[in-house]
């Protein structure tokens, strides 16, 4: 107890150089967790972030900000001692994310640096360390979470202890199949893609911005529209070609063209931090005439008609002529990437095949229509509702997985709750009552 009371006094009288390096300004401390400090500046960190993102920081998000960092503070010093380990790479790629949605967000990084008070150097030096924190503790709530186990047995009981009425509503959702073709890309249409990229590219090496290019003439919307820039992401992230080709690269270089299967690319390295890098790229994808469309669009009518008449089984179809890699081998059922189920809510289908659904029933084959697939490539398709489940409350039977969800987070709540209380009960705790003592915390335990 003295070895903390000596630390609190420490800790209370530490002062630390402003940004300009002209004056010192005391860093109170709010609370002490065991060996963590909580400081003043911590918490102020905090809520500027919430304000860079249009939040409310009032008092009471204060109290509420500063319970929270209370509970992280209990979790990382724990993971400390359970010798935890962060994830550097997850650290660097987090602060970069974060710092350019406050530049979008506040219209510049000069901007940034002025709603922080701080260069852009020291603010990604305090984010780093924020991430740091929270990568121990996230770890460490996963640790004390990973324990729980849910058989069916206790799922089946949860709902029979529970009224029909208090399970969710679940909208109405679409089992679907497809069979799929790429309109026949040509020689002609790809070189012309090629081409244009080749004369952008010329355009770069003569002292155009490849941002200013990106923005006018790339198809990959998401970064298109901060100049092409895909931010710091690991080899892995990348479909081998584009990787193969961006890595190569050093800083301000640009590649020659690049096919993969999202279309063809240009990329330019800004910067390589150990295993990651930052890139721009410009992405042109090939634009099929009126006839290719045509031609693949003639053959998917054909194969419906056979499918029609019986002589042929949807999933016969499926094997034969379908040239979507991710649906062929399972007999054309669409995957919801969101839930890796195969049943799809309306808002979660892709717009242009909810259209198409929405006035079929149950058994029925599309006309052939035009569509993307998980790429945003172009791609015709017909296709099959298997099945059409109306609207109705989560049920035992149909729903086991919803069911089961909720009585794993109930049950994942209840282990960290539990693992918290008796946290708090062993742990020193000391919280500054001259400043958060209008504070109503949610939890009891925290002043003692």
């Amino acid at each position: 107890m003295k070895i903390v009371k000596k630390f609190t006094l420490l800790m209370l009288c530490f002062t630390f150089n402003a940004v300009t390096g002209q004056q010192n300004v005391l860093d109170k401390v709010l609370a002490i967790v065991g060996n963590e400090a909580l400081l003043e500046s911590d918490l102020e960190m905090e809520l500027m972030q919430l304000r860079a993102q249009g939040q409310l920081a009032d008092n009471e998000v204060r109290c509420y900000v500063f319970e929270q960092m209370l509970l992280q503070k209990l979790l990382l010093a724990q993971a400390k001692l359970d010798s935890l380990k962060e994830n550097e790479l997850m650290i660097t790629q987090w602060v970069e994310e974060r710092i350019r949605q406050y530049s979008v967000q506040l219209g510049s990084t000069q901007e940034v640096e002025k709603h922080f008070g701080k260069p852009l150097f020291q603010l990604r030096e305090e984010l780093e360390e924020q991430m740091r924190e929270r990568s121990l503790t996230e770890q460490m709530q996963m640790n004390i979470v990973s324990a729980v186990q849910i058989t069916p047995h206790d799922v089946e009981t949860y709902y029979q202890l529970h009224p029909p009425d208090s399970f969710p509503v679940i909208p109405e959702q679409y089992v679907i199949q497809q069979i799929a073709r790429y309109p026949p890309s040509g020689s002609e249409i790809r070189f012309q893609v090629r081409e244009k990229l080749l004369e952008l590219r010329e355009r770069v090496m003569n002292g155009e911005k490849f941002q200013a290019l990106a923005v006018m003439y790339s198809e990959d919307p998401s970064s298109a529209r901060r100049g092409g820039e895909l931010g710091l992401r690991t080899r892995e992230e990348f479909v081998k070609p584009f990787s193969d080709a961006a890595f190569a690269l050093k800083p301000g270089q640009v590649s020659q063209i690049v096919e993969t299967e999202f279309g063809f690319h240009i990329i330019q390295m800004i910067e390589k931090r150990d295993e990651m890098a930052n890139l721009r790229h410009i992405l042109i994808r090939p634009k099929f005439s009126p006839e290719t469309q045509q031609e693949a669009s003639r053959l998917l009518d054909s194969i419906a008609t056979l499918i029609r008449a019986d002589s042929i089984s949807f999933e016969a179809g499926v094997i034969r002529y379908s040239e979507d890699k991710n649906t062929r081998m399972s007999g054309g059922y669409v995957v919801n990437p969101q839930t890796l189920a195969i049943r799809f809510e309306k808002d979660q289908l892709i717009p242009t095949d909810y259209y198409v659904l929405r006035d079929m029933k149950e058994g029925e084959i599309s006309a052939p229509f035009e569509s993307k697939d998980n790429s945003g490539n172009d791609i015709f398709k017909i296709i099959k509702l298997k099945e059409l489940i109306p609207s109705h409350r989560a049920s035992f039977e149909q729903d086991y997985m919803v069911i089961h969800d909720i009585v794993k987070s109930k049950k994942q709540r209840e282990a960290f709750d539990a693992w918290i209380t008796k946290r708090m009960q062993s742990a020193y705790i000391f919280i500054d009552p001259d400043d958060m003592h209008s504070c109503k915390f949610s939890r009891q335990g925290w002043v003692k």
